[in-house]
């Protein structure tokens, strides 16, 4: 029987103008030398998808909140009265306005003169930099410091001088060879979830005459009193200078903030270009914020459960044999050495739902990726429980014991002199 519908025209796809050869070059090695010889035709950072049973490890919302009824209840309203508000670069803000009372709310809980909102912690981390260092400046950076201060160095066009990770008397003898400067480091280290010797390099930066810049994506909100931060629960904010975060991981929003001196805020808003030529947060994301500030700091039992749980895990894998390298936060990672490696860690961890973050090259050193858990406060204890059985069933099936970080492990525990502490 002859068919007189008559057949629907298919929309014709879009065509892009053809990549010229120095682009294509680029892009067909990423194919080539990742994608189908590093990762065998898949893709590293794509494995199963997790179901309603999974456990969910990829999260920075450590304290739980992105959920909370006083915060969800502030964004709606926000929206409701204000719409999007007025879009502007923050230059223009002065008077009475919300977001420079946020700023004021976050000065007085982080016991700092003044703050700065950002747009992002890439954009408050690469404005600093590039308003306190030029050409001229040494600047020493953790050689595990965020990608973002690193960027900062670069547009600045001031000279990074690379530390070892948390050494404070390589930093020294830098400083001694090449002269003061910035110093630029993270309280709490994204990659592994290791502590700085905060109270050593501030004490050498105060001899040396250096500026101190201390990264709190990763301690503020879930250390220190109130979750003011490490600076502030070190009694430190006398000698650090300046103070970043990303507000994107234990407040759950998406913003940056400095503390810094009164004088330096005003300086900042008018030459760091991402403070110009960038428009200021949305009414509803200043909103969600000021409630997330008051969450924060009245519900002390969200850090006091998440400090429970990570201690838990940390203490339980290290007894497994895993090397968490100086992990002492809600940051474990378990690095699995090559991508190859890592493909078989991600699939054994996914098949039995434990779902971690990968980190690779450029986030990690060559050879050094791993799978970062990022634990949260709203892990019960049948979550932890999965999470170390889980570790504990697969150290064979990923070849645990033969990894670098294991042997590196081990040949620290051979050569480490036992130390009398009675």
């Amino acid at each position: 029987m002859e068919n007189n519908v008559t057949p629907i025209r298919s929309r014709q796809a879009f065509l892009s103008p053809k990549n010229p050869a120095f682009l294509q070059n680029r892009i067909d090695r990423y194919y080539r030398e990742r994608v189908m010889n590093t990762w065998d035709g898949g893709h590293i950072m794509r494995g199963r998808t997790p179901d309603q049973y999974s456990t969910l490890l990829s999260s920075n919302d450590y304290l739980s909140i992105a959920q909370h009824p006083k915060i969800k209840y502030a964004i709606a309203d926000s929206i409701e009265r204000n719409g999007s508000g007025t879009l502007m670069s923050g230059i223009f803000l002065h008077g009475d306005n919300k977001q420079l009372a946020l700023e004021k709310s976050f000065a007085n809980f982080m016991q700092s003169e003044s703050s700065i909102i950002s747009q992002s912690g890439w954009c408050a981390n690469t404005g600093l930099i590039q308003s306190i260092a030029s050409e001229h400046t040494p600047v020493y950076i953790d050689v595990l410091a965020h990608t973002s201060l690193w960027e900062g160095i670069r547009s600045a066009g001031a000279s990074a001088v690379s530390i070892f990770h948390n050494d404070p008397e390589h930093l020294e003898r830098q400083i001694l060879r090449k002269g003061p400067g910035v110093v630029v480091i993270d309280s709490v280290y994204s990659t592994n979830g290791s502590i700085a010797p905060l109270v050593d390099i501030a004490n050498i930066c105060e001899k040396e005459g250096c500026i101190l810049v201390v990264d709190e994506s990763h301690s503020l909100g879930t250390h220190g009193p109130a979750g003011a931060g490490l600076v502030v629960e070190l009694n430190l904010t006398s000698k650090v200078h300046f103070r970043t975060a990303s507000l994107a991981k234990a407040f759950a929003g998406r913003a940056g903030i400095i503390a810094c001196n009164l004088e330096f805020s005003d300086y900042f808003k008018f030459e760091a270009n991402p403070a110009i030529f960038s428009s200021t947060l949305l009414p509803y994301e200043i909103a969600g914020l000021q409630a997330t500030l008051d969450v924060i700091q009245k519900e002390d039992w969200r850090r006091s459960k998440l400090q429970q749980i990570s201690k838990k895990v940390r203490e339980s894998l290290d007894d497994l044999g895993y090397n968490l390298n100086g992990s002492l936060s809600q940051i474990i990672s378990l690095e699995s050495g090559t991508e190859q490696q890592t493909i078989i860690l991600r699939n054994a961890l996914e098949k039995r739902g434990v779902f971690g973050s990968v980190f690779c090259a450029p986030a990690t050193a060559k050879n050094r990726a791993l799978m970062r858990f990022s634990l949260n406060a709203n892990l019960d204890d049948y979550s932890v429980e999965k999470i170390i059985s889980v570790c504990r069933e697969i150290r064979g099936e990923v070849g645990m014991q033969n990894w670098a970080s294991t042997r590196r492990s081990r040949y620290a525990t051979r050569v480490t002199p036992a130390v009398n502490v009675a």
